[in-house]
């Protein structure tokens, strides 16, 4: 990758990454792994992309934080995130650890606050403190340069989104030098951005501090009995009202290498269920707005000894066609007489003959029986579909059995034990 200019020098910069989150809302994929562990793409975990959007930014020393259910979490980033020590390169998990009383994170203020010894340790100039669970691309080199040129006490990170969905997000209000001067948390009535008022800007709430000034403010933040603890509702606020220099990065003015302009400027919260699986769809588009693709941009993850995937039968008589279209097959995979389309696969997933799985996403070694239709659903790792199965085309009867969202995604959790929904009798072949 090119060499970056920048006016300040990376290796005193300090990531840290909330991870913690118990992610109820993506719930039933989160009953036993933290939200920023769910796998998404096939072949990676949430977490990948934040991490690989700093690794390629040239940001080497980071600390995610972690706390519910954590154990894949960390088990994958010590497995797959090894960096350099010799280069004073680190990307380390930090469970919560009642450092500082007997609570566990009380908010993701509260979650750097418990964990501040990092800071002092680690003595950086900048503290970039990030999300662990969005989808986006971000060469986050350059949000730290608008930073220091405009010598603010903070930045926040902001996209335009329709003022009809401001009831969903923190909403920053802005004055005309980009200054922000107010936050507005999920108002219907938040104000519009400068010059268009069918749009606000939304908080992506990923922020950069002086370390001096992010200190000062959790060490006050931390003695409030008031405060939720919480960055964007009570930290970043109260700077304002002090009259501390906390200025807006517009996320739209960034840059990828790779990146076109179709997929400039694209960011998904997939907090809740219908949202992960639209960015999954999004993924298998045929010019996507995220480009698992861009060689100069990659998002990075381990590498297993799989072999590649397998499409096997050409029996066009019998419809025994291995087949998929539009759809994105994870290594050691075998599509065998099936057929899938619009759909995401992982892992050593298993589609048997005469199935047909559309606009789904199949986690690690799902197995789908002969004869099986699916439509729009998750399957969680090690479900095997029995043969002759249909879900997906019933909700009513399905919501008697699996998870299903507003949406109408149906969700299957991770070792579900499925049995046959009628006596389905195995046609010849």
């Amino acid at each position: 990758m090119a060499p970056f200019a920048t006016n300040f020098d990376p290796s005193q910069v300090l990531v840290m990454i909330l991870a913690g989150g118990e992610g109820r809302r993506l719930a039933p994929l989160t009953n036993d792994r933290a939200k920023p562990a769910v796998p998404f793409g096939g072949r990676y975990r949430i977490i990948d992309i934040v991490l690989s959007n700093f690794v390629n930014s040239g940001l080497f020393r980071i600390k995610v934080l972690t706390q519910y259910k954590s154990a894949s979490l960390e088990e994958h980033i010590a497995r797959v995130w090894r960096l350099s020590p010799i280069l004073d390169q680190f990307i380390e998990a930090i469970p919560a650890q009642q450092r500082t009383g007997k609570s566990w994170f009380k908010g993701s203020a509260d979650a750097v606050y418990q964990c501040q010894h990092v800071i002092t340790d680690e003595r950086p100039d900048i503290v970039a403190i990030f999300g662990g669970d969005h989808v986006y691309k971000m060469d986050v080199r350059q949000m730290i340069e608008s930073h220091v040129e405009r010598r603010c006490d903070a930045s926040v990170a902001v996209i335009p989104v329709p003022k009809s969905q401001a009831i969903e997000f923190g909403v920053i209000e802005i004055d005309d030098t980009g200054r922000i001067i107010g936050f507005h948390e999920k108002d219907a009535n938040a104000p519009t951005m400068p010059g268009n008022p069918d749009m606000c800007l939304a908080s992506m709430g990923n922020y950069v501090f002086q370390t001096k000034a992010l200190m000062e403010q959790l060490n006050r933040d931390a003695g409030s009995e008031e405060s939720k603890h919480d960055f964007g509702h009570d930290v970043l606020p109260r700077m304002v009202e002090k009259g501390l220099s906390v200025q807006a990065y517009d996320f739209a003015t960034n840059r990828v290498p790779g990146e076109d302009e179709h997929g400039r400027g694209y960011w998904r919260d997939i907090g809740a269920v219908d949202a992960y699986w639209q960015a999954q769809m999004d993924l298998i588009e045929i010019h996507p707005h995220f480009n698992l693709y861009n060689s100069r941009w990659p998002i990075r993850t381990g590498v297993t000894h799989d072999p590649p995937a397998k499409f096997v039968f050409r029996d066009e008589v019998h419809a025994r066609v291995g087949i998929a279209t539009d759809s994105l097959v994870s290594h050691g995979s075998i599509i065998s007489g099936g057929r899938i389309h619009r759909s995401v696969l992982s892992v050593g997933c298993r589609i048997n003959s005469f199935s047909e799985v559309e606009e789904s996403v199949l986690f690690e070694n799902v197995r789908i029986g002969r004869h099986a239709r699916l439509r729009r659903c998750i399957i969680d790792k090690d479900v095997e579909i029995p043969q002759g199965s249909e879900i997906g085309f019933d909700l009513e009867a399905d919501r008697k059995r699996f998870h299903v969202t507003e949406g109408g995604v149906v969700v299957i959790p991770k070792r579900a034990k499925l049995e046959r929904t009628s006596d389905f009798e195995e046609l010849d072949g």
